[in-house]
């Protein structure tokens, strides 16, 4: 079997089109299309049927589907440990962190996988959740940072690792915070107040606490990117919730003020890998960074 043939039948089958895979690896569609009916014609059977525009998998392509799953994931790992394991060459670790996830604590996770005892040069890319899995399940990235575990059903062969578990904290600037004397919570319903984008655990746990608490918020801005919002903060626009464990990085300069904290409200963050259990070097730096965070990473979620 020539695994040329296969690497072009596993990118169309991932990106369910000819025209998209074509696309991702550069070629025409027309030489992909080829590339695929010769594997075909190797095998003697068809992999892909048309339903309307689109294509299906057949039975056989299923099958052929798992079996290319287990082997270019084997391969992306030999490339792994060879390339960690580099002469006179950084190694290159490449991660994905969701736009949820707030900036100043990704760094904090990921700064030890630079510093290690192998030289590293990290390649972080930003975006929604399902694109940075995406390209971790054709091994595009190496880990991806997330709010949210591997989504249930989603057809990507990866392993959550849960990092982090921390409560909420309020920020404002300290001329904003002294606009009221109310206490905290109550203080909620007196200020602005901005959001984590509704993708976020922030905003979909938060909600219902607001609820609970009979404040009425005074929503003045969403925003998916939390470093955009906390810049809107710093500007006095409102006040936010970040993550109590990241709390710290945002007051150190004193522009900021905490108004009120809530372990009622959870916010967990975990590493998501193609690796079960884990062998990545500068997976398991950022893991033990975690845990030196002083809440405990766990095993696989």
């Amino acid at each position: 079997m020539n695994h040329k043939h296969l690497f072009y039948f596993w990118k169309a089958a991932k990106a369910g089109s000819i025209a998209r895979a074509a696309e991702a690896i550069n070629v025409t569609p027309q030489t992909l299309s080829g590339q695929i009916g010769l594997l075909e014609s190797s095998l003697d059977t068809k992999l892909f049927a048309r339903q309307g525009r689109s294509i299906v998998l057949t039975e056989a392509g299923k099958m052929a589907l798992e079996y290319a799953d287990e082997l270019f994931a084997l391969s992306a790992e030999l490339e792994g440990m060879i390339k960690h394991h580099p002469k006179g060459r950084p190694a290159e670790f490449r991660v994905g962190v969701a736009d949820a996830v707030p900036k100043l604590l990704a760094c904090s996770l990921l700064q030890p996988a630079i510093h290690g005892e192998q030289p590293t040069r990290i390649v972080c890319r930003e975006w929604q959740l399902d694109r940075l899995l995406a390209q971790l399940a054709v091994h595009e990235l190496d880990m991806v940072i997330s709010d949210a575990p591997l989504p249930p059903g989603f057809s990507v062969r990866a392993y959550s690792h849960r990092l982090l578990d921390s409560g909420i904290s309020f920020l404002a600037t300290r001329q904003l915070a002294s606009q009221t004397n109310a206490p905290f919570p109550s203080c909620l319903s007196t200020l602005p107040l901005l959001l984590p984008g509704e993708d976020s655990t922030i905003q979909t746990n938060l909600r219902p606490w607001l609820e609970r608490q009979r404040i009425r918020a005074q929503v003045v801005g969403e925003f998916d990117d939390t470093a955009l919002m906390a810049a809107f903060g710093k500007a006095g626009v409102g006040a936010f919730p970040v993550p109590s464990i990241a709390e710290a990085e945002f007051v150190t300069s004193g522009e900021l003020a905490v108004i009120g904290r809530t372990e009622e409200v959870q916010v967990s963050y975990f590493a998501i890998s193609v690796e079960r259990r884990l062998t990545h070097p500068s997976v398991l730096a950022v893991i033990e960074s975690a845990q030196r965070m002083a809440l405990p990473a766990s095993q696989d979620a």
